[in-house]
């Protein structure tokens, strides 16, 4: 029998046991593995049915072993392998609203969203229905359809500095084609991108890259050749003089500079505007092009992503999660000028089956749609507010270096002192004490991203309620780290 716990802070000596379990602290003998059902002849047929329901629940752990023979490190992304903070990944059954579920029976807070995409909760029930008839018409076209357009203009009419958009895959399909774009362009090879900063893992953005890469402390990525990422450039993150210099020292060679408005791939921190204002008059000045990558903050910042909310207007930007609802996607998009570039338009080629596909046009949509109605950042703006300024009190009220900060539906927190400004601030966490908090929050029913080098997502389905029950379950956390 599975037992789901209603509240995250009342739960039995078995749940208590397998969330021990999720962050290392259990010892296998507490596990009563005898009563098992036995075959035999006069039960076989029960049995064979009895096996087929036991397979299907397999706990977290028995999952994870089988998932290492079968898939590198058992997952399909790093981070999910929870390397940075030990233990066994927890193995979701379902989501809904603001909650995941376990295997083993558990509910959890969720701050992490799918990485993003859930920004109206999971498993939205209009997005839910909005697929279900569309998946009627069929999973895949491979042809033109005019859900494509509806997003299309959706996109255009709500981010300002966009006037066509090319749909693909992914937020990397997405990065890879807006570099190549911006080099056909500008007819020039060097790009400038920050430290820290993740825009995919296509080869020339593996370069201090930040998110997995920074998670699991790797160097830049082994079989990459170096003539891939020679014209790749970079500098610390909210540091303009750096970039100057990069364009004194490389003269006419610079096709372009991307970055994340704002970071969520080395933790979450917050631009100076200053810099992002520098930064569009330094490019237009130098022949170049500025990308913004908003991958994690289009329509999550607001609805005309981190760039409506400054007012700093790119020449392109890249896409993906939240327009997708759920479903694989991503988008790029800027000037028409620029975007007629590609093919069949112009000389630039890139293609994909699937892009445009008519699933992920649909929850996009439906998506769009609901964050378009009024009050939806206003209440995303209020509880992440509370959430964070409440986190940070109690943690310094505790004795904690801790400091953190958030815009619209995004946060982020650090176990430094201090404000975090780049990814050298952001290494200065205390990552011993931030892997017992992540553990003891797990233990609490809260489910965060498993590295402090990840941002956090809230979404409409999160309650007054959710967020009270979190911070309890922090201040006790503070007390115990």
């Amino acid at each position: 029998m599975l037992f789901f716990v209603n509240c995250p802070f009342c739960v039995t000596p078995s749940q208590q046991l397998l969330r021990r379990k999720h962050s290392g602290k259990y010892n296998i003998d507490d596990i009563d593995r005898k009563s098992r059902f036995k075959k035999s002849s006069r039960y076989e047929t029960i049995f064979t049915t009895l096996s087929l329901v036991s397979s299907q629940r397999k706990t977290s752990e028995e999952i994870m072993k089988e998932a290492v023979k079968l898939m590198p490190g058992g997952v399909n992304s790093p981070v999910r392998a929870f390397r940075s903070v030990g233990g066994n990944p927890i193995v979701f059954k379902k989501v809904k609203g603001s909650k995941v579920y376990d295997v083993d029976g558990n509910e959890y807070i969720d701050y992490v969203g799918t990485w993003g995409p859930a920004i109206v909760g999971h498993a939205n029930d209009e997005v839910v229905k909005a697929l279900k008839e569309a998946v009627e018409n069929g999973t895949s076209f491979g042809a033109p359809c005019e859900l494509e357009n509806i997003l299309a203009r959706m996109v255009i009419d709500a981010v300002p500095s966009v006037e066509m958009v090319r749909f693909v895959n992914s937020g990397t399909e997405a990065c890879m084609s807006a570099l190549r774009l911006m080099r056909a362009y500008t007819g020039r090879e060097k790009i400038i991108k920050f430290a820290g900063c993740f825009h995919g893992h296509a080869d020339p953005y593996l370069v201090q890259a930040g998110s997995g890469v920074a998670t699991l402390g790797l160097p830049d990525s082994p079989g990459v050749p170096k003539s891939t990422t020679e014209n790749t450039l970079t500098a610390p993150y909210n540091d303009y003089q750096a970039v100057e210099n990069l364009f004194h020292t490389y003269p006419n060679q610079i096709a372009g500079v991307i970055l994340e408005p704002v970071v969520g791939n080395s933790g979450f921190i917050l631009p100076d505007k200053s810099f992002l204002e520098g930064l569009r008059s330094l490019t237009r000045r130098e022949g170049a092009l500025l990308c913004f990558d908003e991958v994690m903050t289009g329509f999550r910042i607001s609805y005309g992503g981190a760039q409506k909310y400054f007012n700093i207007q790119p020449d392109l930007t890249t896409f993906g999660k939240i327009i997708g609802g759920g479903l694989p996607v991503g988008a790029y998009g800027g000037r028409k000028d620029i975007m007629e570039m590609i093919a069949p338009s112009g000389p630039v080629y890139q293609s994909g089956t699937l892009s445009g596909n008519p699933l992920a046009m649909t929850a996009g949509i439906k998506t769009l749609e609901i964050l378009k109605r009024p009050g939806t950042y206003e209440y995303l703006e209020q509880i992440t507010s509370k959430l964070v300024n409440s986190m940070v009190a109690i943690a310094q009220d505790a004795g904690h270096a801790f400091t953190g900060g958030h815009l619209s539906a995004m946060f982020g927190f650090f176990f430094t002192s201090g404000t975090v400004k780049n990814f050298e601030d952001a290494k200065r966490s205390d990552l011993a004490k931030f892997q017992r908090f992540h553990r003891s929050m797990l233990e609490q029913g809260i489910y965060l991203a498993p590295s402090q080098f990840e941002a956090g997502f809230i979404s409409l389905q999160h309650s007054e309620r959710d967020i009270e029950e979190t911070l309890q379950a922090f201040t006790r956390v503070m007390k115990e780290i």
